[in-house]
């Protein structure tokens, strides 16, 4: 039996060139794309200005395959955690926050993650495999269309941030095919700057990001100590702070634009005044947005959640220096949705306690 190509792994110009080929016309694309990305129809049936002729050849040699949500937590403050199975039944995570003016969806681009950062949930899993371009804006638009059918036709997700499982930039051409669909106009047109991309320090990869889409870009910073970092971060073994930085000065940023670094705060491991001396010595004010995330713990984590006056003292301090610095905050860590909590090998019906609040945040399908 022949597999079927997934029509959402293929980009508007991609898609162009294969109907040529098969013989149909270019204009073809654009009225498939509008129907799946536009109309969200997915059904070959009802795609009423596609000739009979290409629907069957659709039918014959085409998919449009989605992930299937076999899980779905809501946390106390809003954040939903959905587990998704793919078509060769491998599970990934994907997560939607919620905020005053939108919606984000944390999207993972690996089945697990190579990179094995000893904070991070998923880095106990292990690498699996990549996700395909389908499978990444698959989840988005599975998502999407979740949300119109379990909660209102008008929700709308209206960010994306590549923060779930695995490392982007390991991926790469997989996540750039991906990211040109979720800018296109034609497909689901996000702006620029609502798509970000968090890589741990991938140097090799940091250095081809000038073909890539401009969007955002993140830095998993977490020490201004390679020592620190590497206990922290082994891919800072290969790739040490002086290799990342000069990585990081080629790539390109349009005007005011900024690199975000994300600092993890570790109680005792990276939030001492010489931590923060460190940090200002690193980065450059103008160039430099700071993000500081309280670490969140997990089942079997060794690392502690820092002191709330100390995480406040970081912030403020940095402020005083110039910097431009936040404080992420805390979204869905009672269903373990939070950053670097993510892993889908455990059994979710009975990970979170106590028994009577299970029924109000957890929905199984």
């Amino acid at each position: 039996m022949q597999m079927k190509n997934n029509l959402l792994d293929y980009t508007m110009e991609e898609l162009q060139d294969v109907l040529v080929a098969e013989g149909y016309s270019k204009f073809s694309a654009k009225q498939i794309f509008d129907w799946i990305y536009k109309k969200k129809d997915l059904n070959f049936d009802n795609w009423s200005n596609i000739s009979k002729k290409l629907k069957v050849h659709l039918d014959e040699f085409y998919e449009i395959t989605l992930p299937e949500v076999v899980w779905s937590g809501l946390s106390k403050d809003g954040t939903r955690k959905f587990l998704l199975k793919l078509s060769d039944n491998e599970t990934i995570e994907s997560v939607l926050i919620p905020a005053r003016d939108r919606l984000t969806q944390c999207v993972s681009s690996q089945v697990g993650c190579a990179i094995g950062c000893t904070f991070c949930h998923t880095g106990t899993q292990g690498l699996k495999r990549n996700l395909t371009p389908a499978e990444i804006t698959g989840q988005y638009l599975k998502l999407t269309l979740w949300l119109a059918e379990n909660v209102h036709v008008e929700e709308r997700i209206t960010n994306i941030v590549y923060m779930g499982q695995g490392e982007p930039l390991h991926n790469f051409n997989n996540v750039k095919k991906a990211t040109i669909n979720f800018l296109d106009d034609h497909a689901f047109g996000l702006g620029q700057r609502r798509i970000t991309l968090s890589t741990s320090g991938l140097v090799p990869k940091i250095k081809m990001l000038h073909d890539f889409p401009p969007i955002n870009i993140a830095i998993s910073l977490h020490s201004s100590n390679n020592d620190t970092r590497t206990e922290l971060m082994p891919i800072n073994k290969a790739y040490d702070l002086e290799r990342l930085f000069e990585a990081i000065k080629t790539i390109p940023l349009k005007a005011h634009r900024r690199i975000t670094y994300e600092y993890l705060l570790i109680d005792g491991v990276n939030d001492q005044q010489s931590d923060l001396d460190g940090l200002c010595e690193l980065l450059n004010r103008r160039e430099s947005k700071i993000n500081i995330i309280p670490f969140n713990e997990y089942p079997g984590s060794e690392y502690k959640k820092p002191k709330k006056d100390v995480t406040i003292w970081f912030m403020n301090e940095l402020n005083r220096r110039g910097y431009t610095c936040t404080v992420r905050q805390a979204k869905g860590d009672d269903i373990l949705a939070a950053c670097g909590q993510l892993k889908t090998e455990y059994d979710k019906i009975n990970l979170w306690k106590p028994e009577e609040e299970k029924s109000e945040r957890l929905r199984l399908f």
